[in-house]
């Protein structure tokens, strides 16, 4: 009996040895990827910061372009109002009278005001104001997609390696490695403003 049980004692050795090289095999494996993941997630929580500072910067000249279009058609109103005022003086039957004609006058200073004023910002500079507030915002707007594309693509890479975890396939770890590390690559270039 014990000749049988000896090689059963030696077959189970080798089964554990088998099992605890193979366990320290994949756990190596597991390591890596785990290490893979917490990197990725540490890319993807700065990434999403960077998602939310752009989407305030977009919102915040998104009131200041609205301020500004209002202001301008605000000036612009005033304006004509002042342009009616002119017309309306000019054709009255005493319009050659020395007070008409001051009057007149005065309405036409304010009007030129209003179009064009550095103190007080007439239409021309808040107009100007009004289109780089726009290109700001415009340009906020493409940085806050540009990070969503980073986000998403490093959330991917997290999925597919945990997946690979899970069904120990090295090829989705390597194309985790590579989606995470284009993604964060690229969310370093939008963060620095070279795309």
């Amino acid at each position: 009996m014990s000749e049988t049980i000896e090689p059963a004692q030696q077959g189970l050795e080798h089964a554990h040895a088998a099992v605890e090289g193979h366990a320290e095999h994949s756990d190596g494996g597991a390591r890596r990827i785990a290490i893979l993941i917490s990197v990725l997630a540490a890319a993807l929580a700065l990434s999403e910061m960077g998602e939310k500072g752009a989407q305030n910067d977009y919102l915040t000249h998104h009131v200041g372009v609205s301020d500004q279009w209002a202001f301008y058609q605000a000036k612009t109103l005033r304006s004509g109002m002042y342009a009616l005022h002119i017309d309306t003086l000019a054709s009255l039957p005493n319009a050659s009278d020395p007070a008409i004609q001051q009057r007149i006058e005065a309405a036409k200073a304010e009007q030129a005001r209003l179009e064009d004023d550095e103190k007080t910002l007439g239409r021309k500079q808040l107009r100007a104001a009004a289109e780089e507030q726009t290109r700001q915002r415009d340009a906020a707007f493409e940085r806050y997609h540009k990070f969503e594309l980073v986000v998403g693509a490093l959330q991917i890479a997290i999925v597919l390696a945990s997946v690979s975890v899970v069904t120990r396939m090295r090829a989705l770890a390597i194309a985790a490695g590579v989606l995470g590390g284009g993604g964060a690559l690229y969310g370093i270039a939008v963060a620095a403003g070279w795309v």
